[in-house]
């Protein structure tokens, strides 16, 4: 299966939201065409390690971070997960990751030398709660940080990470209510917008202070 071409769903997303209501019109108008991106050329084991580096930090920070671990292996690309396997949790708390991200690392670049995450190409034939259930099994690995590798590896369209709290403030000021709605809540309210929760995700992230 090829990379999804996501430039048409966007378009149609973008529209099809806008026609919700007057509050998503006028994010829609204010916020301009959805430029969502993903990098479908990145193994998916590779995403979950850039997200979990980003865990609870700014862009900036983690950015850092990730420079540092590749500066480790003399790259500018990605080393091989037997290399990451090989790296001591010291080396890798030295590029200012936690200990328990360096513990959470390399247990992914574990799961990749055993075929427990699958290669990109068998990720793309396998659907969303597949995915999820395989590797939120992974210690320090929930479902925020697969639903991450979902958009932005494999390009999935209709997929709204419930539990992220930038998802949930944007729609607060949205609907500009006093608080934002419960995980729970934001699924089913997230509901009427399929097959489009994606873009809706990436506009609920951009919502104006």
């Amino acid at each position: 299966m090829n990379p999804p071409d996501t430039t048409d769903c966007h378009h149609e997303a973008a529209r099809f939201l806008a026609a919700l209501d007057d509050d998503w019109a006028a994010l829609v108008a204010t916020v301009g065409p959805c430029l969502h991106a993903p990098k479908p050329a990145r193994e998916p084991w590779q995403a979950l390690l850039r997200a979990v580096a980003y865990q609870q930090l700014s862009v900036r920070a983690g950015d850092t971070m990730i420079a540092r671990f590749l500066a480790l292996y003399g790259a500018a690309d990605f080393p091989m997960p037997e290399q990451v396997c090989a790296t001591s949790p010291d080396a890798l708390r030295g590029c200012g990751f936690s200990g328990r991200k360096a513990d959470t690392i390399r247990g992914i670049a574990e799961a990749a030398r055993s075929g427990v995450v699958p290669t990109l190409e068998q990720a793309r034939e396998m659907d969303d709660d597949a995915l999820i259930a395989r590797l939120t099994a992974l210690h320090g690995i929930g479902r925020w940080t697969v639903e991450m590798m979902l958009i932005y590896t494999l390009g999935r369209n209709d997929l709204l990470p419930a539990d992220d709290l930038g998802v949930r403030e944007g729609y607060r000021r949205l609907r500009r209510l006093d608080r934002p709605p419960t995980p729970r809540q934001m699924t089913e309210l997230a509901l009427p917008w399929s097959p489009h929760r994606t873009a809706a995700s990436w506009y609920l992230w951009r919502v104006p202070r």
